[in-house]
């Protein structure tokens, strides 16, 4: 039976031979597909089965049979039977008269047998009955098992792995592998490969479309973002599977932190940034692009394949790039338009070393996961009045999800609340904080962000020790009570105070049995806005079209103020003028600001500027916000968002929306009268077809004795 499956097989081999790859690094037991000895060739016909034996190593002898699943060009790994496995490993005596068998292992291993899922180095040729253990202890144990096939581990080389960098040697390993049956992928885990095959079954994709991999590598996609080509990696959005991670979702992101860089460009020029993460390079292209020769972009990547992608999208924008102070034109002949563009430094190091050997006016900061590694190093050599923008994007932590991580990493005691992402935001500036600290400067924070993906934390750099000290100030521990989730900060001074619940507007310690307030923090209790620069930075996003972000940073502005929209839109023309010629840096359509023409300002105009800014300290706004549905009233209809805002202004507090949350009111007003408003202009549930309205009026005891 085994001769005539071979004699059905060779014909197939013949047409298929120039359509299958080999992969080089296979071991030639693995090029055997059967043991039965052939008949002798004829002359003329000698060297075609031979042709044909040495390019269809990925064929099994038991899917050889039928024409369907021939065509599927499986790989070996995938057998019906163990017996299936074995066969291709078996050699016998007259397969070495064959030329297709004359090769130093064959020659070498003499009438043992090697495996044919293990390199040579793994595993040496051996007797039938040590493979036989091998092959049922190894390979066939831990296989996974889909409509009678049994897709076993394999070793063999056919599963780029990344190189480890030993002291000075580079090792890699070939770590084992499935094969999956219905596609082409290559898992690692046998719990990852169980789920790969039920996601199949899932979306209903049952057959098998098995693709052979090419050793062709695949073209990159070009991208575009902001004007900005982009070159990306297959796999790019995937940080497991590329080295160069380019994430669609954060564009939100890269609009923020160019505008503040716009903004910053005003000040003083030229700027010199960095971007110490650069992946693909698409945030510093952006600023050189759209920034011309008011910056001087630096983009750092440790990987050495991102670092030559970076160099690639460098010049399919048609920008200069420097590597070890030598230039190399984008393109052949630059145009005086293309000469206009700023130049571009790639450098291939580690963060932390690149910013403790140079002095940049505006670095961002932007790791997979949390960056407090490189905080330090960060604010070590940051010019005074630069910027330090941070993103952060390990929310598991941020958001109490991990509440361990975040004691690990930002020495922070957290736990889920309704303002969680306000809480997020607190965290990593005080971690920000801290490091300034130690570096004997401080901080203003400029803007504070939270979403879906990311934290972003842009900060300005203030050098002294007296700008340290009063940074150090502000972070503080919040007292937080359980059960109505009403916050404080604790008040400043060294006395252990004996109850520490008085400090909370509400009395649920006296009503409620045991411990009910917990301590949260350390935290930043400052403002997280800078109302000026918002302003800035929206006029810098309509000068260059930055349209996504313009709704973002009015919310921002009303949320630094804490007022309404409506309250915003009445003021006269000449007042926002003043307000922004108020603020730390002058910024109008007519008049220009004094730039400096080399590096740094002199001594005299920076005093002004930081005079200027102590002078123009406004009221900050209130800390966290409620929910208008965490704080609903069980049988009573809530009033709409917008008319409950202008209720509680009308009721005499300062009120407006917040970014952290869509149906978040950030207000000075107590829990308890932020509840008795909303009970007061709520409706009962039974008159739903009702317009809202009043209440019966009750006096302010029977009020706060409902809400309890």
């Amino acid at each position: 039976m085994e001769n005539m499956a071979e004699e059905e097989l060779l014909p197939l081999e013949k047409e298929e031979g120039a359509q299958v790859g080999v992969p080089t690094s296979a071991p030639a037991s693995a090029r055997v597909s059967d043991s039965a000895p052939e008949p002798a060739p004829t002359p003329a016909s000698a060297p075609a089965p031979a042709l044909a034996r040495a390019q269809t190593p990925t064929l099994s002898p038991s899917l050889a049979s039928a024409p369907e699943e021939a065509e599927s060009k499986r790989h070996i790994s995938i057998q019906r039977q163990l017996a299936d496995l074995e066969k291709l490993a078996f050699v016998t005596e007259g397969d070495f008269d064959s030329t297709s068998s004359l090769n130093s292992d064959n020659l070498d291993a003499g009438n043992k047998q090697a495996c044919p899922l293990c390199p040579k180095e793994k595993f040496r040729a051996c007797n039938s009955h040590k493979l036989r253990r091998h092959l049922q202890n190894l390979h066939w144990k831990v296989s996974v098992e889909y409509e009678g096939f049994r897709m076993c581990i394999c070793h063999l080389p056919c599963r780029p792995v990344k190189p480890n960098i030993i002291g000075e040697q580079i090792s890699s390993k070939m770590g084992a592998h499935y094969h999956c049956i219905i596609c082409s992928a290559t898992i690692t885990r046998r719990t990852d490969m169980l789920g790969h095959v039920r996601r199949h079954v899932n979306k209903g994709e049952t057959k098998s479309r098995y693709i052979v991999v090419s050793t062709t590598k695949p073209s990159n996609e070009i991208l575009k973002e902001a004007d900005t080509d982009v070159q990306v990696c297959p796999n790019y959005s995937i940080p497991q599977k590329t080295d160069s991670y380019f994430n669609p979702k954060m564009k939100l992101n890269r609009q923020l932190i160019f505008c503040t860089l716009a903004a910053l460009a005003e000040e003083r020029k030229p700027l010199e940034c960095l971007d110490a993460f650069g992946a693909t390079g698409i945030m510093g292209l952006q600023w050189a692009k759209h920034l011309g020769n008011a910056v001087k972009v630096t983009i750092n990547d440790m990987n050495e394949n991102s670092v030559t992608l970076i160099q690639k999208n460098c010049h399919l924008n048609k920008l200069k790039v420097v590597v070890d102070s030598k230039e190399k034109e984008g393109g052949d002949c630059l145009g005086e338009e293309e000469q206009n563009l700023g130049n571009i430094k790639v450098t291939k190091m580690d963060a932390n070393v690149l910013m403790h050997l140079r002095s940049f006016d505006f670095i961002h900061l932007d790791p997979f996961g949390t960056s407090v590694n490189y905080l330090d190093s960060a604010f070590r050599n940051i010019r005074n009045l630069g910027i330090v923008s941070v993103t952060s994007t390990d929310i598991s932590s941020l958001y109490a999800k991990a509440q361990h991580v975040a004691r690990r990493h930002y020495g922070c005691n957290i736990v889920r609340t309704e303002y969680y992402k306000e809480l997020a935001a607190r965290i990593v500036v005080a971690a920000v904080a801290r490091a300034a600290a130690r570096c004997n400067k401080g901080i203003e924070v400029l803007f504070a962000v939270a979403l879906e993906h990311f934290v972003l934390v842009v900060v300005r750099v203030l050098r002294g020790p007296t700008s340290a000290d009063e940074t150090a100030k502000k972070i503080q521990y919040l007292i937080h009570c359980q059960w109505c989730e009403e916050r404080i900060f604790q008040k400043d001074g060294n006395m252990v105070e004996e109850n520490p619940y008085r400090q909370l507007p509400c009395n649920c310690h006296g009503t409620m049995p045991g411990k009910t307030a917990i301590e949260l923090g350390p935290l930043w209790s400052s403002s997280l806005f800078n109302t000026g620069f918002l302003k800035r930075m929206l006029f810098e996003s309509l000068h260059h079209g930055v349209d996504d972000i313009q709704t973002l940073i009015k919310t921002l502005i009303f949320e630094s103020e804490c007022t309404l929209q409506s309250q915003f839109s009445t003021q006269t023309p000449s007042n926002v003028k003043k307000q922004e010629e108020n603020d730390v840096f002058i910024k109008t359509t007519d008049t220009t600001t004094e730039h400096l023409q080399g590096k740094r300002k002199s001594h005299e105009v920076i005093t002004n500027l930081a005079k200027k800014q102590k002078s123009d300290v406004s009221t900050e706004h209130p800390p966290f916000y409620y929910n208008i549905h965490r704080h609903s009233i069980k049988g009573m209809n809530m009033p709409k968002l917008k008319k409950f805002l202008c209720y509680l202004s009308q009721a005499g507090f300062r009120v407006s929306r917040t970014h952290f949350d869509p149906m978040g009111v950030r207000t000075d007003a107590p829990l308890l009268q932020f509840k008795s408003i909303l009970l007061q202009y709520s409706t009962p549930t039974y008159t739903g077809g009702q317009s809202e309205g009043y209440v019966q009026s009750s006096p302010e005891n029977s009020v706060a004795d409902k809400v309890e």
